[in-house]
């Protein structure tokens, strides 16, 4: 699909009569009276119009990307977000980090880098190869893919292999310096729907 910018020139003619001594004498009679607003042409005066065409550009549908989105304390969702920066931002609710911590699969984990200085919701663990937790994420992220240069869509099989790694919402329990991981029971996991139905209602003053 193109976009093409079409110049549309209409033509208006009138002949009108004049004395004066010569030919370059009543052409400038004409354009001054034309200028003064004695000759107004209308659309009884048309005689033809063209069409040119004076630009012509690809028109480029906006990249989605299927990708993984985990939000705290919910199970992960698949969907389809635009590719552009402010789009990722948008999904994770503020400025993005990036981490790869699954060396063997080209996936990337998107989040607020910002998730954990204001204090948004601890979301899944992080573990290592030997089952020892190094990192927690904070706040909604995306699982994504990884392209030669840019994020890309998740394959049907990364997107079913990361829904299961990260399945379980978790909880997080202060023990001292440590945080014990604690597996959210499925009958306290809600989605957005069910927590807007279970919104009370706002009281108005009369």
């Amino acid at each position: 699909m193109k976009k093409f910018e079409v110049e549309i020139t209409e033509t208006l003619q009138r002949t009108v009569t004049v004395e004066a001594a010569s030919q370059e004498e009543a052409e400038r009679m004409v354009d001054r009276g034309w200028r003064d607003g004695d000759y107004v042409l209308t659309d009884e005066d048309y005689v033809g119009v063209d069409f040119k065409t004076t630009g012509e550009h690809e028109l480029s549908e906006k990249k989605m990307l299927d990708v993984l989105l985990v939000k705290p304390n919910e199970h992960p969702r698949n969907v389809s977000i635009g590719a552009e920066l402010e789009d990722l931002q948008q999904a994770v609710g503020g400025s993005i980090g990036a981490s790869y911590p699954f060396a063997d699969d080209p996936v990337a984990i998107v989040y607020n880098d910002d998730a954990k200085l204001m204090g948004l919701p601890l979301n899944r663990a992080l573990w290592d190869e030997d089952g020892l937790m190094y990192d927690v994420i904070a706040g909604t992220f995306l699982v994504v893919g990884l392209g030669e240069e840019d994020f890309v869509s998740l394959s049907p099989e990364l997107a079913q292999k990361y829904e299961e790694e990260f399945h379980q919402p978790e909880a997080f329990l202060p023990l001292g310096r440590r945080l014990m991981v604690i597996p959210v029971p499925d009958e306290s996991i809600r989605s957005d729907a069910e927590k807007a139905v279970s919104k009370p209602p706002v009281e108005h003053d009369r």
